[in-house]
């Protein structure tokens, strides 16, 4: 596998060698040992699934206790995903990470905790599944504005208002948000 940092050093494309004939494809998605060997010393306790629609744009999410390191990949569709810092003493805090992962291109991004996560479906629909370093901790969970001006996300929705949870709707601004020290 080929593993390429982002713009934030931290947050990884991991890119799996796929072995594909006329049958199909294979790889692995997951190896602790390769992982490792790359940097990546996660170990995961849950992987979550998720279906969404075309426009439809999910966080920025984050738990300010139990923080959650993610492995992030798309089983169908198209999505543009995003990272952001929210570690104060980081030199990119406050800034993000942002690239599309498809279904097609196999590769995935692993964003270490202490950055907020969010993404928005490109395709008619798109399934992504993540696997995540601690447990749902509804009580810690927070979320920030996903069009926050000083985030200067530059979310590809074509002038188009994104579809959002109530949740999303209500994510409050980045300057005014809990972070990780």
């Amino acid at each position: 596998m080929r593993v390429t940092p982002t713009e934030i050093p931290e947050v990884l494309l991991v890119e799996p060698k796929v072995f594909g004939d006329a049958r199909g494809f294979f790889f692995e998605s997951w190896n602790e040992r390769s992982f490792a060997q790359a940097g990546i010393n996660a170990r995961f306790v849950q992987d979550n699934h998720s279906r969404s629609q075309r426009g439809v744009l999910r966080g920025l999410h984050y738990q300010i206790e139990q923080p959650q390191g993610k492995l992030v990949r798309v089983t169908a569709g198209e999505i543009f995903d995003v990272a952001v810092d929210l570690r104060r003493h980081s030199p990119t805090f406050g800034r993000s990470a942002s690239l599309v992962l498809s279904a097609e291109r196999k590769s995935m991004l692993w964003i270490p905790p202490g950055f907020a996560h969010g993404f928005c479906v490109l395709s008619e629909a798109a399934e992504v599944l993540y696997k995540a370093t601690d447990y749902w901790a509804p009580q810690f969970e927070r979320s920030v504005a996903w069009n926050d001006p000083d985030l200067a996300i530059t979310w590809p929705l074509e002038g188009a208002m994104p579809i959002l949870s109530a949740k999303d709707a209500a994510g409050i601004a980045f300057r005014n948000a809990e972070v990780f020290p």
